[in-house]
């Protein structure tokens, strides 16, 4: 037999419990038991589905940052073949410019002799 001493007006009594009453309470403790073991199994779905989300967020960051990185460096490359074709240009430009004046100067050197 199963009992609970409970105080009633400054008097101990005694209370005996049926056994449907404990199978009744046994099966509440179960379905609350289940009910958590449920909720916990919720948090750490949605726990788990966060943190790859998290993951994904990580990962997309990097690649923006790759992205924009690559796209820095093409245009430093274009910058850079830009300024080679303008002094290739300019180097030609001196060169001539520099041919011609020595080949006058030493036309005009050796004519007057």
């Amino acid at each position: 037999m199963h009992f609970d001493k409970v105080e009633m007006l400054g008097r101990n009594t005694e209370r005996f419990y049926t056994d449907s009453e404990i199978e009744l309470l046994i099966e509440e403790i179960r379905e609350a038991a289940h009910e958590a073991i449920e909720q916990a199994a919720g948090e750490a779905a949605r726990a788990a589905f966060l943190a790859s989300v998290e993951r994904e967020a990580a990962a997309l960051r990097e690649a923006q940052r790759w992205r924009v990185e690559t796209h820095n460096n093409f245009l430093e490359i274009q910058a850079a073949k830009t300024a080679g074709r303008k002094n290739a240009f300019i180097a030609a430009a001196i060169g001539i410019l520099s041919g011609l004046v020595i080949g006058v100067s030493g036309t005009l050197i050796i004519g007057s002799r």
